[in-house]
């Protein structure tokens, strides 16, 4: 009798232990590698938001089935703050793809998202300034989880389930060899059957220890607490004030946090070319505070009492064309399989990644959601 195939996962982000989490209910021996800790990187440093109120379908689907399996993993400690989501639009044409993201997301399951005129919009965040909105797309099922815990649990999960996580373990070198790959890591060497690399912001360096080339643009972005005078009397539920695919909104978003703080952030950068995840400054710059700040008062004018907070960047690991890549790096190598590049969406897309990812590694096919064979890296995503 064999034994069941060795996959290593490099990386103890969410991507890296979603992806851990569904090899090992598939039968396959897993051991995650961490150069630092889990959620030291990206993950660590998001502000946790997840919602299917996007406008692509493609987009949807993917959203819908990563819910679905937080929802599950809240039996396991998963906590998940039901605030809801909000996506603000200022045309016609913004309302028309909210109608149709409605229609579709009840299409894949149920769901209570619907579109609200600014006088809802209005009783839903009585502190907003509606003016310039048509309406927006409102998802109260959504919300927002603490990225530590979620990786807590996830290492929890994957513990449990015999799998290794090793932090503190960083991979320095990558040979093949027949049936498999041996890695070299700074606590000595490990062999696999399959790899996955997971490793966000540093997804192209660990790329090229196999002699790959893997194009993620660590993109730094920033966020900052903001602290009101006093609790808000409702739970302020996210607020997006961008429409994807279009030039519609400024880019602001915002969220209750916990009472008397809010999380703002841009979802525009200026980091066009993208920063070095072991050298950039993670602390919020004072052009990004004084576009946050007028972009606040213009939006939340009552709250302009509030005052900053602790403010910090993070990176983004973004593709070229701004999906994920789950999939092998190459046709002659099916068990070096990517799950990265998921810049700003990482959190609420890792299940989703977790499970297409170990759909490669054991059946050589993305068989949750077949029409992601698009994300499968090729030299025409960079």
């Amino acid at each position: 009798m064999t034994s069941a195939q060795h996959i290593v996962v490099i990386g103890a982000g969410t991507l890296g232990l979603a992806t851990a989490f569904n090899l090992l209910e598939r039968g396959r021996r897993v051991t995650v590698l961490e150069a630092d800790s889990a959620a030291s990187g990206s993950s660590g440093r998001s502000i946790g938001v997840v919602g299917t109120q996007h406008v692509d379908p493609f987009e949807i689907a993917l959203r819908v089935r990563s819910v679905k399996q937080m929802m599950e993993w809240k039996q396991h400690g998963l906590q998940f703050h039901h605030i809801g989501y909000t996506r603000l639009g200022r045309t016609a044409g913004d309302l028309a793809l909210f109608e149709k993201s409605v229609k579709l997301q009840a299409e894949l399951g149920p769901t209570n998202a619907r579109v609200l005129d600014p006088v809802a919009i209005k009783k839903l965040v009585p502190h907003i300034s509606t003016d310039g909105l048509a309406g927006a797309l409102f998802g109260p099922q959504d919300g927002f989880l603490d990225p530590h815990q979620y990786c807590s649990v996830l290492v929890d999960m994957v513990r449990a389930r015999g799998g290794v996580v090793k932090q503190q373990c960083r991979v320095t070198a990558a040979e093949r060899r027949q049936g498999g790959y041996r890695l070299r890591t700074s606590a000595g060497y490990v062999d696999a059957d399959g790899v996955v690399l997971a490793p966000g912001p540093w997804a192209s360096a660990t790329a090229k220890l196999f002699g790959k080339t893997l194009t993620v643009i660590p993109e730094r972005h920033q966020a900052v607490v903001i602290k009101l005078p006093a609790p808000l009397p409702y739970t302020m539920p996210m607020v997006m004030d961008y429409v994807p695919g279009t030039s519609s909104g400024t880019g602001l978003n915002f969220r209750h946090d916990r009472p008397g703080e809010l999380i703002a952030e841009t979802h525009r950068s200026y980091d066009t070319t993208g920063s070095d995840p072991d050298n950039y400054d993670q602390l919020l710059d004072d052009r990004t505070k004084d576009e946050l700040a007028e972009l606040l008062l213009e939006r939340l004018p009552e709250l302009s009492e509030a005052g900053f907070g602790r403010g910090w960047a993070g990176l983004y690991p973004k593709s070229p064309d701004g999906r994920p890549i789950v999939g092998p790096l190459s046709d002659d190598e099916p068990m070096l399989v990517a799950a990265a590049g998921a810049g700003g969406y990482g959190i609420q897309l890792s299940p989703i990644i977790g499970q297409l990812a170990a759909d490669w590694i054991t059946s050589g096919e993305p068989k949750a959601i077949p029409e992601a064979i698009r994300l499968k890296p090729s030299p025409a995503r960079g």
